[in-house]
């Protein structure tokens, strides 16, 4: 098992509205700077440039058991709705989704590559390519020992990956907790007030010639991408060299993706509260090249394929 870093997260959230104020009391007006490590944002309303700021350097964080999974539900499970959702991974890595409820109705909608179906229906087929791991058996809801024990560690890496992302060093509060338009250099990102999104426009990462360059972007509360309006899905997109497997979204409470269906989402988001991607109705699927993982509350899929990146 990891061992995580013990920094104070109370500490953290204390330096990172420090930040805020001081970024707000500093920016001007002026042009937009589209790259926030080397040009700077000038925090309060509108991604302004006008002092520079230097985010703290991220670190890959070890997702142990957990890096298997591209969906986990924590203790409430997952639901897919379309016949689009694939789980899969990339350069041969393994795709799992679990839960540790043991409720068998906690998982709608999905198959695995051992014959498992959980609760399909014409409309709602969901393919994982690995193996879906909870307490109870698909076709009678008998408790399985082995799979419920392999779905609580994985969970417990998880929480402790978490753990780990919030104790990393508060960073700026990139476009004044907007992300859209922005183009980032690696390192940690904190919102002050809470939560981030990204509506109006994507969001770049530049690793700037470094594959191995790290992004971590840190909120107490949610995490939104897409809009304004019902069909302006937004996306993330990598640049000068970056991997989708060293980008982390560390959410207090609940994360939503592009509810109005299609873009393409990056990175692990590891939420407390659960994740939904896309709403019921949408055919465009969205892509999530990273993993949806859940601590507590549900994930749910609407048309989704998620890519799960290779350690």
């Amino acid at each position: 098992m990891k061992k995580s870093m013990n920094y104070s997260a109370g500490l953290k959230w204390s330096m990172a509205l420090l930040l805020g104020a001081s970024l707000v009391a500093c920016g001007g007006g002026g042009g937009r700077d589209p790259i926030l490590g080397s040009g700077g944002d000038g925090g309060g309303g509108g991604n302004d440039g006008g002092v520079s700021v230097t985010p703290p350097t991220a670190a890959a964080v070890p997702l142990g058991l957990a890096s298997t999974y591209g969906v986990f539900g924590g203790s409430a499970g997952m639901t897919n709705t379309g016949i689009q959702t694939v789980i899969t991974g990339t350069n041969g890595a393994t795709a799992d989704i679990g839960t540790i409820s043991t409720a068998n109705s906690a998982i709608t909608g999905f198959h695995d590559s051992t014959g498992a179906i959980y609760t399909e229906a014409p409309g709602n087929v969901g393919n994982v390519t690995g193996t879906i791991f909870t307490c109870t058996n698909a076709t009678n809801g008998l408790y399985i020992q082995a799979n419920c024990d392999a779905a609580t560690s994985a969970l417990a890496d998880a929480r402790e990956a978490y753990n780990d992302l919030v104790a990393m060093p508060a960073g700026p509060n990139a476009g004044a907790g907007n992300l859209a338009n922005l183009t980032l250099a690696p390192g940690v990102y904190t919102s002050a007030a809470g939560s981030f999104k990204m509506e109006g426009g994507d969001l770049t990462l530049d690793a700037q010639g470094n594959p191995d360059a790290v992004w971590v972007f840190q909120m107490a509360t949610t995490l939104t991408v897409g809009g304004p309006g019902a069909a302006a899905p937004q996306s993330v997109i990598l640049a000068g060299g970056a991997q989708a497997k060293n980008v982390y979204w560390q959410v207090g409470s609940a994360a939503t993706i592009n509810a109005a269906g299609g873009g393409t989402m990056i990175g692990t988001i590891i939420s407390q509260a659960g994740v939904a991607i896309s709403t019921a109705g949408n055919v465009a699927p969205v892509i999530l090249n990273g993993r949806a993982l859940s601590l507590g509350a549900s994930v749910t899929l609407v048309n989704t394929l998620i890519n799960v990146p290779a350690p």
